[in-house]
């Protein structure tokens, strides 16, 4: 079993929807890492292609200069999807209750999920799903970093350190047969490297699990 069930756990376990019900118009991380973020969409993604955007929210983080075929989101704030100018089309869905997504097989050329992974319960499922999305070929981008609604995020996230996060997530991909080469790109800080030498602190911690369908 790749999670125990107290690993599932949250200290909310109340519906996800409620918790989510009112948007958030804010970004649950610093400029530094967006901009990684983006950096690695521009390294990694292909114009004119068709993306999945999962667990979306108001924002994307795209480059703003490359155009695709087709974006998707899903998300658990309808509000939010529906500022996001970068979605074609959107939908709510509640993957700690149903993990199958209303997605055609081998539909998409690249999955992205952006701080969001820590809050699934039954992970082994969604990647499951997000490998049934993929065309062969295909790459799943999983972002993070330190930062968590801390009650929503399941045991086995709370209690781990940063590089053994990164270890569960591609633990997450190697549980799903056809998946490739799983590559981690761990950055514990989003400041350029003089600011840091300055001692001015620390940004938010980045991190990336890829993946490419066979």
């Amino acid at each position: 079993m790749l999670l125990e069930p107290i690993q599932r756990a949250k200290l909310d376990e109340t519906d996800d929807t409620l918790f989510y019900d009112a948007p958030r118009f804010v970004t649950h991380v610093d400029d530094g890492f967006i901009q990684q973020l983006t950096d690695l969409y521009r390294q990694r993604l292909t114009p004119g292609t068709r993306i999945f955007d999962l667990m979306s929210s108001w924002v994307s983080h795209l480059p703003e200069e490359m155009t695709f075929e087709h974006v998707e989101g899903h998300g658990l704030n309808a509000d939010e999807l529906a500022k996001n100018r970068r979605l074609d089309h959107y939908f709510v869905q509640n993957l700690n209750q149903t993990q199958l997504l209303p997605l055609p097989d081998q539909s998409f050329d690249a999955v992205v999920n952006t701080v969001s992974v820590q809050y699934l319960q039954k992970p082994e499922a969604v990647f499951a799903e997000v490998y049934r999305l993929l065309k062969p070929g295909g790459i799943a981008i999983f972002s993070f970093s330190n930062r968590m609604f801390y009650q929503k995020a399941i045991q086995a996230w709370r209690d781990g350190s940063e590089a053994q996060r990164v270890e569960l997530v591609k633990r997450y991909f190697q549980a799903i047969p056809g998946f490739g080469h799983v590559e981690a790109i761990a950055h514990p800080s989003t400041l350029p490297a003089f600011m840091q030498l300055f001692g001015m602190g620390s940004g938010d911690p980045f991190y990336a699990v890829l993946a490419q369908r066979l």
